[in-house]
């Protein structure tokens, strides 16, 4: 009786190794002849994403045209970054739900201003009396424009029949510019890269042993 039991228990044990083997066996079997299914679904979907999102192509033209060069002797001496918040519209009158366009535009830029040193000439540096007198042009804008890596569109609204202007982002561009000049402009960066350009030309002419420097 025990042999018999054994023996039961042996065969028992051996079916169930062999139907883990076995189970091992089919599930390997059945990813390795799934793979090229799934290979192919996923290079299928790939290429759908391509076509409905394609990356775009940036071809530079080989050609240079280099218009002007001028030589420059300007010292900045300020800068700003100024943020400016634009909002640019279009047909927001009765039928604005169908027919308008409307977008808000999160500005950033930066305003440079200094001294042209360019427009100064020998007359404009006069010794009197041990007193370097220095006539010193006016302070002035010299860049004024967009960081494009950090403006952007927060919101916009277009209508159920309108695709939306392609030129509505140029010209809300355009004039956060302009904003951003202006807003440099009243705040006194002019007065101020003035008063810095007087220091640091101060402090270059006495390195030169000019100690008493008087700007007119």
């Amino acid at each position: 009786m025990k042999n018999t039991i054994l023996k039961l228990l042996l065969v028992i044990s051996l079916l169930l190794v062999f139907g883990l083997g076995m189970g091992f066996f089919m599930r390997s079997f059945t990813q390795q002849a799934l793979a090229p299914i799934t290979d192919t679904t996923q290079a299928l979907k790939t290429q759908v994403a391509q076509i409905l999102h394609p990356t775009p192509t940036i071809l530079p033209d080989p050609v240079t045209i280099i218009d002007d060069v001028r030589s420059l002797a300007r010292l900045e001496t300020i800068q700003y970054s100024v943020e400016k918040i634009i909002t640019a519209e279009t047909g927001q009158e009765v039928f604005g739900p169908l027919f308008g366009d409307r977008l808000l535009f999160v500005a950033h830029g930066i305003v440079i201003a200094g001294i042209d040193l360019n427009q100064m000439e020998t007359s404009d540096l006069e010794l009197r009396n041990g007193i370097l007198t220095v006539n010193l042009p006016e302070a002035e804008v010299f860049i004024a424009t967009l960081d494009n890596d950090k403006s952007y569109v927060y919101d916009r609204h277009t209508g159920l029949l309108t695709k939306g202007q392609q030129d509505l982002e140029t010209l809300a561009r355009q004039a956060a510019e302009d904003e951003i000049y202006n807003a440099a402009l009243e705040d006194g960066i002019l007065e101020q890269a003035a008063e810095n350009g007087k220091v640091y030309l101060t402090k270059l002419f006495g390195t030169l042993g000019f100690e008493n420097v008087l700007f007119e």
